[in-house]
């Protein structure tokens, strides 16, 4: 989801401010999902690009297709499950003849268990071949600005900066997959003897490795922010009590609120510590409810959801018009109101919401009735497991 918000609400900001060209800054700084979205801009890829390779469901090799990110860890799987004979014979070992406690010697099974449960291999395999082709580079050092991505590696806890001195020979597409391994859903990933995981588990916006080298105006996205389930007065929907969300809604809530709790310590950190730099964040309303349950694996919600954030980073900057516009204006960047205040600007133009869009791709129109259809099946399953008059097949 973190990705989808990023590209909605990078390209509202891309239309609405003017000279602020986001290929040229100097310095990208991406953790977890968003390790992707900075390392597509500092390779010349427009925003508008992003959406339409992340978004769009446009059939061609640059496509982001999210059953890549489905795959069981199997390679994982399978080395855990060789390691379970000598883990079972060393606890039996340890439980009958060393004579330690049942729990104490079962423990070491623990070991046994996968570190993930889906392959992110696919992560670095599928964006090696986007940064590989006329134009791009998947090499920090062949790039034109400044580009860092974080991960945690595992063994010390400690930020690994992927793109700085001594760590700007590992492939950009590897370290997106490190940056955004987050643990119990991907395995580590190990590169040169070392295992990583997701940098927001050491920080979440790492943004002193730009503000040290002075930059004068940093423009932070957080797409994860801890939701509060009451009235929201600019929409209908009510997020409902947490808790009946169950397990899954409980631990994103929780995440969520750990990571933001870090984040406005580190911003207060950051107003002290560089006075002389403006720091501007955007992030979603806490009481979205669009947002919180949105699937992003469903073609036509990631669309809604894109538009949903562009349209709600609108409405940010119309809100906060007076409060940023002079900040902005000290480094050359003006709001344009005349686009912020346009009711019919849109992120997915009418073009690309129809068959004709894709009408230069032969067989295009049928995988978008096969998309409508699926949806269609999906809306109607859906109501039939809601209504109480109907058996509930479908789990």
């Amino acid at each position: 989801m973190g990705a989808i918000y990023e590209i909605g609400a990078l390209c509202a900001l891309d239309d609405c401010l003017q000279g602020l060209d986001f290929n040229a800054c100097d310095h990208y700084v991406g953790v977890s999902a968003g390790g992707f979205i900075v390392a597509g801009l500092a390779n010349g890829m427009t925003p508008r690009q992003l959406c339409e390779v992340f978004i769009e469901d446009l059939p061609n090799e640059e496509n982001f297709d999210p059953s890549w990110l489905l795959k069981p860890a199997w390679s994982e799987f399978g080395h855990r499950l060789q390691r379970l004979p000598g883990l079972l014979g060393s606890a039996l070992w340890a439980w009958g003849v060393q004579g330690k406690p049942l729990t104490n010697a079962f423990e070491r099974l623990g070991a046994a268990l996968p570190t993930g449960l889906l392959d992110n291999e696919g992560i670095h395999r599928h964006i090696e071949g986007l940064f590989s082709r006329e134009g791009r580079s998947n090499d920090f050092r062949q790039l034109r600005a400044r580009l860092t991505l974080v991960a945690t590696q595992l063994d010390t806890g400690n930020a690994a900066p992927f793109g700085r001195a001594g760590w700007d020979h590992v492939p950009i597409s590897r370290a997106i997959q490190a940056s955004a391994a987050l643990p119990g859903l991907f395995p580590p990933v190990e590169i040169e003897g070392k295992h990583y995981v997701d940098g927001a588990l050491k920080k979440t916006l790492h943004a002193t490795v730009a503000l040290d080298e002075g930059v004068g105006l940093l423009l932070c996205l957080n797409p994860l922010v801890p939701f509060h389930a009451s009235e929201n007065p600019r929409s209908a929907k009510r997020i409902p009590s947490l808790v009946e969300g169950g397990f899954p809604a409980v631990m994103s809530q929780t995440f969520r609120s750990m990571i933001h709790s870090r984040l406005a310590l580190g911003m207060k950190h950051y107003e002290r510590a560089y006075p002389d730099s403006d720091i501007v964040l955007i992030e979603p309303d806490q009481r979205d409810a669009e947002l919180f349950f949105a699937n992003t694996f469903s073609y036509r919600q990631r669309r809604e959801m894109a538009e949903h954030a562009y349209q709600q980073t609108r409405q940010m900057l119309r809100d906060r018009q007076s409060e940023l516009a002079p900040r902005l204006a000290r480094h050359g960047v003006q709001i344009d109101t005349a686009v912020l205040t346009d009711p019919t600007r849109h992120l997915l133009a009418p073009a690309r919401r129809s068959a004709h869009a894709y009408s230069r791709h032969a067989g295009a129109l049928a995988t978008r009735r096969l998309h409508a259809t699926l949806d269609a099946l999906q809306d109607r399953l859906g109501l039939a497991a809601a209504s109480p008059r109907q058996p509930r097949r479908i789990p």
